[in-house]
């Protein structure tokens, strides 16, 4: 069963491109991760609903409210060099060992 990985971010251009990244990595890497990327606005509610929460660095001040809705999933904001450079190996490799 594939694992889902949602961004939350501000509004978009730049998560969409990450996404797209976080995907060639991990099925070069041979993981059946599920990645997409919402608005914070509605990713808030889905937050329980998925395997792990990433936020974009523009939206880190909303790891708290993100951290208190969890119950489980794990919530981290992506490294900033990594999303500046648009690492999307970097960003599963630092996630793959967590994901439950």
């Amino acid at each position: 069963m594939s694992k889902k990985v949602l961004l939350a971010c501000a509004a978009g251009l730049s998560t969409s491109m990450m996404v797209q990244k976080m995907k060639e990595a991990a099925k070069k890497q041979g993981l059946d991760y599920e990645i997409w990327a919402q608005p914070v606005s509605t990713a808030i509610s889905k937050v329980n609903e998925v395997d792990y929460v990433l936020l974009g660095p523009q939206v880190r001040y909303e790891l708290n409210r993100f951290l208190k809705e969890s119950k489980e999933t794990p919530v981290e904001v992506i490294d900033m060099k990594a999303y500046g450079t648009m690492n999307g190996e970097a960003v599963i490799n630092a996630i793959k060992d967590k994901i439950k």
